[in-house]
């Protein structure tokens, strides 16, 4: 299958393209630097951003599923990139027709997930990310509002290490529940799974060790 994954050299979305390339799937990413970016027979690279509704069009053409895995990195500030690149994916598909799913990592403590967090991790959030998440968030709403089939992955802390294939799923929110450290090659490997099998679309599963 073809999959497009847009932000992709570096973190989960750079994971992503080397287990979906390793699974044997066409792959075109879109991302300012392709330096990071393996040489392989099956992956198109396209050099832009997910804020230039071409470099979109050009990225996401006949794909059969989208990840997003847009990150910030490590700064905490204020941001409008999650919702400004999902006013240009949401256009792009408009245009197209297409509906392919649509899958997109934001993190456990977005939208509803808030409320989910120890008191600890809410201090945390409060003092650094809380403008991060504030947009993060805000992507969330917006695509589900305006777009059939998408599905929004919560991950906890993210961490380096290998795929371990044993991570959980976590498909409602509970009082009590525990959502901690998870891999991100854990979490490209749910998210290239879940691409092969969309059998979460209008879920927010949250992912943790």
């Amino acid at each position: 299958m073809k999959i497009a994954i847009l932000g992709a050299s570096a973190g989960v979305g750079l994971e992503t393209v080397n287990q979906a390339l390793a699974r044997g799937h066409q792959v075109t990413t879109l991302s300012r630097r392709v330096e990071s970016l393996p040489e392989h027979p099956a992956l198109t690279k396209v050099q832009g951003s997910s804020l230039v509704a071409d470099d979109v069009r050009q990225a996401i053409a006949g794909a059969d599923a989208i990840l997003v895995t847009l990150g910030t990195g490590s700064n905490t500030q204020p941001t409008t990139l999650y919702t400004d690149s999902a006013k240009v994916l949401l256009q792009v598909l408009g245009e197209t027709g297409a509906t392919p799913p649509v899958i997109v990592v934001t993190g456990f403590g977005a939208g509803a997930s808030w409320d989910y967090n120890g008191p600890v991790v809410k201090l945390l959030f409060r003092w650094l990310l809380k403008d991060v998440y504030a947009d993060k968030s805000a992507m969330e709403r917006m695509i589900v509002a305006a777009y059939p089939r998408w599905e929004m992955v919560r991950p906890g802390r993210l961490t380096p290490g290998p795929a371990t294939g044993r991570y959980r799923v976590l498909d409602e929110l509970k009082l009590g529940m525990r959502v901690g450290a998870i891999s991100r090659a854990d979490v490209a490997h749910f998210l290239v799974a879940q691409a092969e099998t969309p059998d979460r679309l209008g879920t927010y599963p949250a992912l943790t060790n």
